[in-house]
């Protein structure tokens, strides 16, 4: 299952990763604020995300990560580190 983690410090709520998924499980935290006075984005529905990557593509501030799996033996890609 895909996974896609969000470094809060670095996000500056630009909302382009919300935008841009195709799932719409991506939102700015309500509750959460970063040092710089931003709500960073949140992950709402981990289970619905088909790890497509279009959230870390147009990220300007390299805040996001995507974690896949591919083709069912384990292996992993990493984008955004």
């Amino acid at each position: 299952m895909p996974q896609v983690f969000f470094e809060n410090e670095r996000c500056k709520g630009c909302e382009l990763c919300v935008t841009v998924c195709p799932k719409k499980i991506i939102a700015l935290s309500a509750g959460e604020i970063n040092s710089f006075g931003f709500h960073p984005a949140v992950l709402t529905d981990g289970t619905k995300c088909t790890g497509c990557g279009f959230c870390f593509l147009v990220c300007p501030d390299l805040a996001v990560t995507v974690v896949r799996e591919e083709g069912g033996n384990g292996e992993s890609t990493d984008e955004g580190e």
